[in-house]
This record gives C-alpha cells, sequence and structure tokens, in this order.
C-alpha cells in the first residue's frame, strides 16, 4: 500500500506546482503590467522635470506658446482650457513668446475648439495676427507633431495643466521640438478672477487616464510614429 499512496502524493505535489506555474503565467503580464504603469510615467515626470514651470516669469523666452484643446461647453472653452489659454496669455504679455498657436479639434462644424481659444485670448488682449490655429489637434501626439511639420515650430513653451505637462514636454521633444511648459494648477486653485476646484476623485481619475496616456505616448514617439490623422500643406507662423 505504502508504493501506491507515495504514488498518489506524487500526483498531488505535482499537480499542484502545475497550478501554481499556471497561476504565475497568468499573474506575471498583470504585474509586469502594473510596474509599467508605475514606472514608465515616472520616468517621463522625472525626464521632463527641467523643462516645466509654474512661474510664467521663470520660463526661458521662446518665440511660440503652444496650447493644446481641453474641450468646449456650449462654444465657450472649458475651465481647464481657458486656463491654459490665461497662461498663454500671460507669457504673451510678459513678452516671453511672440505668437500663440492654439491645436485642437475642428472635427465638425458644431465642434470648434480653437476658434473659441482665439475668441477668448482676443478678449484678453492679444491681437488676431498673433494668434494661429491648427484645427485638426486631436490628440497631444498630433498636436506637437503637426505644429513640427505642419507649422514649424522647432522652440516651443507647451501650456497646459500640471498633470498632463509631463506627457506634453515629453513628446514635444521626442519629436524634435525643443519644447518646454508652463504648468496650470489642477487640483485646487484660486484666484480673485476664478476659483476653480478639481474635487479629489475627479482628480484620481486624470492620474490614472494619464498614466496610462503616457504608456501610449511611449509606443507613439519610440515604436510607432504613427503619422496624424491629417497633414497638409506647410503654413509656418508669421
Amino acid at each position: 500500500m505504502a508504493p501506491r499512496s507515495n504514488h498518489r502524493r506524487g500526483l498531488r505535489a505535482a499537480g499542484a506546482r502545475s497550478s501554481v506555474r499556471w497561476l504565475w503565467l497568468v499573474l506575471a503580464p498583470v504585474l509586469i503590467g502594473l510596474v509599467a504603469l508605475l514606472l514608465l510615467p515616472a520616468y517621463v515626470i522625472y525626464a521632463t522635470r527641467p523643462y516645466r514651470y509654474a512661474d510664467p516669469a521663470a520660463v526661458p523666452a521662446q518665440r511660440v506658446a503652444l496650447v493644446p484643446g481641453a474641450g468646449i461647453i456650449d462654444g465657450e472653452p472649458s475651465p481647464a482650457l481657458a486656463e491654459r489659454v490665461y497662461g498663454a496669455v500671460e507669457l504673451y504679455r510678459l513678452g516671453k513668446v511672440e505668437k500663440l498657436l492654439f491645436s485642437g479639434d475642428n472635427s465638425s462644424v458644431h465642434y470648434d475648439e480653437v476658434t473659441a481659444m482665439r475668441r477668448y485670448a482676443m478678449s484678453l488682449g492679444v491681437p488676431a495676427r498673433d494668434i494661429t490655429l491648427d484645427y485638426a489637434g486631436f490628440s497631444t501626439y498630433e498636436t506637437c507633431y503637426r505644429a513640427r511639420d505642419i507649422f514649424g515650430v522647432r522652440e516651443a513653451v507647451i501650456v497646459t495643466q500640471s498633470y498632463h505637462l509631463p506627457r506634453a514636454v515629453y513628446t514635444a521633444r521626442q519629436l524634435g521640438i525643443d519644447a518646454v511648459g508652463l504648468g496650470m494648477p489642477d487640483w485646487t486653485w484660486a484666484q480673485a478672477r476664478r476659483t476653480i476646484h478639481y474635487t479629489p476623485g475627479e482628480m484620481a481619475f486624470y492620474t490614472l487616464r494619464e498614466a496610462l496616456a503616457i504608456l501610449k505616448a511611449l509606443w507613439d514617439v519610440h515604436m510607432a510614429r504613427p503619422l496624424p490623422t491629417f497633414l497638409g500643406p506647410f503654413e509656418g507662423i508669421d
């Protein structure tokens, strides 16, 4: 009986080892994904740290401020987009930039981010001659790609919320633009002209989404290098 009992114990042990191997085969991709989700965004944040600023007065002078779209509400800039435009206008007032390039989504006649951005900037005193519109900036990657190839931008200050700034600056620099960035506060910000509060739940969602977006950005700039949805003839910025 002993040999038969030993055989059964051996079978159970072999089955347990097989189960552990299968468990690791299932868990390993999940663990690798979690590590990538944590470490790769941290790398992008670290790599762009020297190029990111919170104070407009500290931003080195560049010719162009590049502002990505961030949604409109009833034809007007969303609060986040308004902050981006306001930041670019501050740079313009300080003489840090000469031109504003607004890049956003105008995928239909009923949705036009960049015209709303221009209208708001002009209401703040920027003349139309110093504003250029990119109607096909459907993503951060496409905004940076088109800024380089369609508008001839070789150096720029990117203006966006601080949580988004590392990805934007990293993407632009990997595409050959000597970019720095001005980060507009996002978790909470209060000034006399406006008070904006992003709830902890909202920012937790944006932060997680941004981590995933950074992974895609790394794939795009280092591996895929996809073409934008639309290219077209060179336009430049006067």
